[in-house]
């Protein structure tokens, strides 16, 4: 309606100045050398209207036509990236669908003309480590590293490649070249933590503790569980190494962490092999006096014999409390076998296994029965333990 309305102004304001413009045609002078134009200018004004169209037209033929000749010369081009476009989405399809031979195919078809050729590359070593095809999955992996941008992504691949492949020394070198650290990405942080895991470097795992605690890849049991398996197994391999070796990964450790029973067990188990039993001993008296731990409670039997007689004393403060606590009562009965008190280690062995029976509990109450000449009570002991 509002076109109607303004064709309809456009036509009365014609109209109305039409009578003017023929009264009052004006006059248009042009002169170019020996050439002379004499015209009306209302017949100029239509010229030069009639003139721009016809030089819109010819722009537009010239322009046309020069996008043809391109067209028609880059046009296999075109299709060689349309179809890498339709066999990218068919090898998504496939990879989707874990159907690896269709994926690895369409995607390396899509690849040499796609857009993301990376892409296409890493998805075909995707499919070809399903089918374990590791001669085609490392090819097309060395194809995408030569990509822009892709190496890093390349060498994080390749190592999980290789980690599950079992080639941990592989996988190790292509960690290094990542070089792990806080300023690394998540994925990066745990396949890490994986590969150290699995090679049982635990001086790796050392380093790496802080900044999984930093970056909080990992909650707070998982963090604690992997500093208590990291720190015990670094004790326990500087016990081995020697005595310094052995100091010197104590005082590496944090004052709070000292105190914690895991640790002290393995410490002071150490100062044994090294002679020094009598500074085992104070440490395991004086964290007893705080709580008789379930690992504290499994060291002391190791470590004492029947001479120590201090150790004894504190562990009897126990005895109410602790009644129903299985693995006071089984350092309880190896402490009186120690000492051929076989009575008193007899009802802690009977008391482990009302508390919680295990096949070896019921074989050590059965040893001791036999020791006491309690032949029918051992031989059901016996039976218990075949049960288990």
């Amino acid at each position: 309606m509002i076109k109607i309305l303004m064709l309809l102004l456009i036509v009365l304001i014609g109209l109305c100045i039409s009578p003017w413009l023929v009264g009052n045609t004006g006059y248009v002078y042009i002169a170019a050398g020996d050439y002379q134009i004499e015209t009306s200018l209302v017949f100029g004004v239509i010229a030069l209207i009639i003139f721009y169209a016809v030089f819109q037209i010819l722009e537009w033929i010239v322009v046309t036509a020069i996008n043809l000749m391109l067209r028609s010369r880059f046009i296999p081009h075109h299709w060689r990236r349309r179809s890498a476009k339709k066999h990218t989405l068919m090898g998504a399809l496939a990879l989707a669908e874990e159907d690896w031979p269709a994926a690895e195919r369409a995607m390396i078809k899509g690849a040499d003309n796609g857009e993301l050729p990376a892409l296409n590359l890493l998805a075909a070593a995707r499919a070809a480590q399903y089918q374990q095809k590791i001669a085609e999955r490392d090819q097309y992996l060395n194809r995408a590293a030569a990509q822009p941008l892709a190496a890093n992504a390349v060498t994080t691949t390749r190592t999980r490649y290789l980690l599950k492949q079992g080639e941990l020394t592989l996988a190790r070198v292509e960690l290094d070249k990542l070089s792990p650290t806080s300023k690394s990405k998540a994925p990066v942080l745990k396949l890490a933590l994986e590969l150290y895991q699995a090679q049982e470097d635990w001086d790796a795992l050392k380093l790496l503790l802080p900044i999984l605690k930093k970056r909080q890849i990992l909650d707070d049991t998982q963090l604690n569980e992997l500093n208590i398996a990291t720190h015990s197994a670094l004790l326990q391999a500087a016990t081995i190494k020697g005595e310094e070796a052995l100091e010197q990964c104590w005082q590496w450790l944090p004052r709070s962490e000292r105190n914690q029973s895991q640790f002290l067990a393995i410490y002071a188990m150490g100062l044994c092999r090294f002679n020094r039993k009598d500074q085992a001993m104070k440490l395991l008296s004086k964290k007893l006096r705080s709580s008789p731990e379930p690992t504290l409670l499994q060291a002391i039997p190791e470590i004492t014999t029947a001479q120590d007689t201090e150790i004894r004393k504190e562990l009897l403060k126990y005895e109410v409390t602790h009644e129903n606590n299985a693995d006071y009562q089984t350092c309880l009965a190896k402490l009186y076998q120690q000492t051929r008190d076989m009575k008193e280690a007899k009802i802690c062995w009977q008391n482990v296994c009302r508390l919680e029976p295990t096949k070896a509990s019921w074989l050590a109450l059965a040893r001791i029965q036999e020791q006491l000449g309690e032949q029918n009570n051992a031989n059901q002991s016996y039976r218990q333990a075949a049960n288990l």
